[in-house]
């Protein structure tokens, strides 16, 4: 892991240091008072803070209350002598050493902050495979009596909620689905526009909007007779979008 060191005596940060290499783990930076560990931590972006307390110019704790605002926000580690400051620290830190630091403390404290870091990074990694399923999706599945029809996205007219089904006009026909319109908005942003609470019409086969009177308004999709309510909420995009056809 990249870890910062911030402590105003220089004795012992560069213990520290050595410390920290000899586990196996990188040092960035060293800081001499909590101002400079903010602004190395927002520049290297370490995974992990070993934080001193009682320094000049400003403390580590209020140090760590300024860190635990920062996005990425680093695992904050407090290594001090004075034991009076540890039931603040446990409160706001996600590990607490008592100077002078031995290896094998350091090692437990940082060997569980790996473990939680590529727990972390699995998760990233699973949200990332699922948003890569998601882009990537060019069919919807539908159940229907003939088995599981898929449609071709760019098949799709409109999508039109009731209840907690959601109807898919396409070229061949319609079906039901079991997904909900918000997130179909958000899997097909560029390809569907919201224009009713309950509907989303496709981009490409948008061909104009028709005024009833008294300020009602509805869709013409091409190759469809059939005319869809817009509602005064969604007119402004729905014309905005139409206009940059």
């Amino acid at each position: 892991m990249d870890i910062l060191i911030c402590d105003d005596e220089a004795l012992a940060a560069q213990r520290l240091s050595r410390l920290v290499e000899q586990l196996g783990h990188h040092v960035v930076a060293v800081a001499s008072h909590g101002q400079q560990a903010i602004e190395l931590t927002e520049f290297h972006q370490p995974d992990v803070v070993l934080l001193d307390i009682q320094m000049p110019e400003m403390d580590g704790l209020t140090c760590a209350e300024y860190l635990q605002q920062l996005d990425p926000m680093p695992a904050i580690v407090f290594c001090t002598a004075y034991d009076e400051h540890a039931l603040e620290a446990f409160r706001m830190a996600d590990g607490y050493l008592l100077k002078p630091i031995m290896q094998q403390e350091l090692q437990q404290v940082l060997g569980r902050l790996t473990k939680i870091n590529q727990a972390q990074l699995s998760a990233l990694k699973q949200q990332e495979d699922m948003d890569e399923i998601k882009v990537t999706r060019q069919q919807i599945a539908a159940k229907t009596y003939r088995g599981v029809e898929l449609i071709p996205i760019e098949n799709i007219y409109y999508f039109l909620a009731d209840q907690k089904y959601v109807t898919v006009r396409h070229k061949n026909g319609s079906v039901l689905i079991d997904e909900t319109l918000k997130d179909l908005e958000q899997e097909f942003p560029e390809q569907f526009i919201r224009i009713h609470r309950n509907a989303l019409v496709a981009v490409a086969y948008l061909d104009g909007l028709e005024v009833l009177g008294a300020g009602q308004y509805q869709v013409r999709c091409r190759e469809l007779d059939e005319r869809l309510a817009v509602s005064r909420r969604h007119l402004p995009s729905l014309r905005e979008r139409i206009q940059k056809l």
